[in-house]
């Protein structure tokens, strides 16, 4: 194994505010400062050993730079955009996305030396859409700090209504659906369990929209809003229930977070969550239909997997507790990205 002590790391771009890439980093590079790694958020300075890009960035000659002093540029892949595609987001945000595409991918085919998947539902989509990679890949999942999240040593969750909790950095930009599914979920729920069901959304919503949900939901909402990452585990231990909104998710963060926490985790079996909730760390069903087309899911299938999973409650609480033990902690995470950087 190679000293790691001393060794030097830059991690572009800057990454700041909410979301994946945000919260991603923010473990990763607490992970590496245990083996006494340095990080550094400026390329220009071509005093580190490896160029790790979180998804993309605009600044192409930083990546050129480094593949002249021979430099191994590392890039980590989520999914792409595509929702923009299939629902009005608006002209703006449509070519964000785009451009946001075209950049991945130019970094992919021309700069880096090493790919990194989120997932083998990730890597699988990359390579269906645009063939495989010319260089080196491996996959490597999100992980998380198994000490900070954590079951806690009370049992904090509401005891006169059933609360499913919904974790978004931001519901905008498309991602509004998952709220719309979410609420769908809850009438379900709502309408057949004994006590209430109440909803907590924790992200970034439109007023407007909050307001309308607000007015026209029969069962309770609770906006969160957005919340330090500190607020995370304690959010997830007051919950019954993750719902897990996106749809064919590459490795969501609050999935797996969830999970650490003892919090059993309830969606719809796309994208990358097979690989994930396994076991008895929550249910997943079909989605009923084609969800690439947005069509209508199987919500009473979910509701149902859902009363069930509630009926044996604590035993998919210690099964989503021991999925995160076996495979989704932070020093696992850590190991698999210095294994890309050619280091262990």
């Amino acid at each position: 194994m190679i000293p790691l002590k001393g060794r030097r790391i830059c991690i572009v771009p800057q990454t700041r505010g909410v979301g994946g890439m945000v919260s991603f980093r923010y473990k990763l590079e607490a992970g590496l400062a245990r083996h006494g790694v340095m990080v550094s958020s400026r390329p220009e300075m071509l005093d580190y050993e490896v160029l790790l890009v979180i998804g993309g960035t605009r600044r192409l000659g930083d990546l050129r730079a480094a593949r002249q002093r021979g430099i191994p540029v590392i890039q980590r892949l989520d999914g792409m955009n595509w929702l923009h595609r299939k629902q009005r987001t608006g002209a703006r945000h449509f070519l964000r996305a785009e451009a946001s595409n075209a950049l991945l991918r130019t970094i992919r085919d021309r700069f880096a030396t090493h790919i990194v998947y989120q997932s083998e539902f990730s890597r699988d989509w990359w390579e269906g859409k645009h063939g495989k990679s010319r260089v080196p890949t491996s996959i490597v999942h999100n992980g998380v700090d198994l000490d900070r999240y954590a079951p806690g040593e009370e049992d904090t969750r509401p005891r006169n209504v059933v609360r499913m909790l919904l974790v978004e950095g931001n519901l905008g930009g498309g991602y509004e659906l998952g709220l719309k599914l979410a609420l769908q979920l809850g009438q379900q729920l709502d309408d057949r369990l004994p006590s209430r069901l109440e909803l907590m959304v924790v992200g970034q919503v439109d007023a407007d929209l909050r307001s309308l949900v607000t007015r026209t939901t029969p069962f309770p909402v609770r906006w969160a809003g957005l919340v330090a990452r500190e607020q995370i585990p304690s959010l997830d231990r007051s919950a019954h229930f993750l719902y897990a909104a996106d749809l064919n998710p590459a490795c969501p963060n609050a999935v797996i977070e969830a999970m650490a926490c003892g919090l059993p985790v309830a969606a719809y079996s796309t994208g990358a969550l097979p690989e994930l909730v396994q076991d008895v760390a929550g249910v997943l069903v079909p989605y009923g239909g084609d969800p690439w087309q947005l069509d209508p899911p199987d919500t009473e299938a979910l509701a149902d997997a859902v009363l069930e999973m509630l009926e044996n409650h604590a035993r998919y609480c210690d099964g989503a507790r021991r999925r995160a033990e076996e495979s989704f902690g932070l020093d696992k995470m850590v190991q698999g990205y210095l294994r890309a950087f050619g280091w262990v």
